[in-house]
């Protein structure tokens, strides 16, 4: 077909091309359907006009002319202008537009205060349910559409007149008015003739309802699966697709703001500090003081309050958690997270040897430091002690984290020895205390 175009296109032999002028507007580089039908009946070996409309059909429905008034891609034997399509948008480059493409399209379009580009009925639905679809990515869609729309207005009116024709003449090749044909698409019974799998239609085309598909597709290999098994696989990739969980952006942001406002005041980019920013200066005074300091202050205290996995990298921290969880008779949770953390650092010839120590310890009949878990993550743990590795209590570790952090830790801040230590109460040690701490001998 593509060759009979480029026939077509000839200065000398082919389809007379001309301008219209009309009483106040001109139509450039345009022919009629009768011009057009007799270029075939002498050039081409048709026996009639029927023929030769028939054929004029089928490759304007392929998208190599189109009509200039109608958007509806067939030939008439009469004055009705048509105009070439620009080589760019011939099928034989392969295109295959996705409906981002066609969002942006419709998108300019409704950009531009020109009478002859309003979107019709059916694209106004199409851009509300793009619109809808891909919500999240919607500015990003609409500022592509305005340059596009800036580099436009940069040409010469009737060069942005022809350009403007022909963009939508292709899509209307690939999102074509409903009730027309669309070349665009694989016939399903011919699929079943050569005895090939029909081409995969995206699932967003049907949830969205836009007619859609893709043009020239790439052959596709022989499958030998059966068509139970095809089937099976495609409710597994949509119970995937189903089971897989998405945040908005808007969310995403709002996290992202409330994290970065709750870290400023710990972050020596944003606020100065003394020591100075270790990033900065070369000197790690500030995080060596941070680490091991004993004084503690009403910054470093409330920190502890941003998570449980703040409070046990502070060294003061851990500490005082680990007084209350002795008040609490609990203090074996901690030891059997941080044994179990401790243990994917070991060397792997240590690693069975402290892995049962661990299981003996904490989670066996006899153990003499028992953790509570639930019966499914014991079981699971009992069962990989057959071949213990690094993650062998990761799942009963996990569990034990989940508890501290829902209840030891969330009694911890609510506690009085928290309030005392955020409110600065106890920020000298009584002898009282330091006899509590540090048993003396009786002399």
């Amino acid at each position: 077909m593509e060759h009979i175009v480029e026939r077509m296109q000839d200065e000398n032999n082919g389809v007379p091309v001309k301008t219209v002028k009309n009483f106040m507007t001109k139509v450039p580089s345009v022919f009629t359907g009768a011009d057009l039908i007799n270029w075939m009946v002498r050039n081409i070996d048709v026996l009639d006009q029927v023929e030769a409309l028939h054929l004029a059909h089928l490759m304007a429905a392929h998208g190599y002319y189109f009509p200039i008034e109608e958007h509806i891609l067939t030939v008439k034997n009469d004055n009705t202008l048509y105009r070439f399509q620009t080589p760019y948008f011939w099928p034989s480059n392969c295109w295959e537009p996705d409906n981002t493409d066609y969002a942006v399209y419709l998108c300019k379009r409704t950009m531009q205060n020109k009478t002859r580009l309003e979107l019709a009925d059916y694209e106004a639905e199409n851009l509300a349910r793009l619109q809808k679809m891909f919500a999240r990515k919607w500015e990003f869609i609409f500022m592509q559409a305005e340059a596009q729309s800036r580099v436009d207005k940069k040409r010469d009116k009737l060069e942005r007149k022809i350009l403007d024709s022909q963009e939508r003449a292709f899509w209307d090749v690939h999102r074509p008015v409903p009730g027309c044909v669309n070349t665009t698409e694989v016939d399903i019974r011919k699929a079943c003739r050569m005895n090939r799998p029909m081409r995969n239609v995206s699932l967003r085309h049907h949830s969205i309802g836009i007619a859609g598909g893709r043009l020239s597709p790439p052959p596709l290999p022989e499958i030998s699966a059966s068509p139970a098994e095809q089937l099976q696989k495609e409710i597994e990739a949509l119970r995937k697709r189903i089971a897989r969980t998405t945040v908005k952006v808007s969310k995403v942001s709002e996290a992202q703001i409330s994290f970065a406002e709750q870290y400023k005041e710990y972050d020596p980019f944003l606020v100065a500090s003394d020591p100075p920013n270790p990033w900065i200066s070369d000197s790690t005074d500030l995080w060596d003081l941070e680490k091991h300091a004993k004084e503690l202050t009403n910054k470093r205290v409330r920190r502890w309050a941003f998570s449980l996995h703040e409070l046990l990298n502070d060294p003061l921290g851990r500490e005082h958690f680990v007084k209350y969880l002795e008040k609490e008779f609990s203090s074996e949770n901690l030891r059997f997270w941080e044994a179990v953390q401790d243990l994917k650092q070991l060397h792997q010839r240590a690693v069975a040897t402290r892995s049962r120590e661990i299981w003996s310890e904490f989670l066996g009949t006899e153990a003499t430091c028992p953790v509570n878990i639930d019966s499914k993550s014991l079981e699971a743990t009992r069962l990989a002690m057959d071949n213990p590795d690094r993650w062998t209590f990761d799942r009963a570790a996990g569990h034990v984290y989940h508890l501290m952090r829902s209840d030891s830790y969330s009694r911890f801040l609510r506690s009085e020895m928290y309030k005392e230590l955020l409110t600065g109460s106890r920020k000298k040690t009584s002898v009282k205390g330091i006899l509590a701490i540090v048993p003396f001998s009786n002399k």
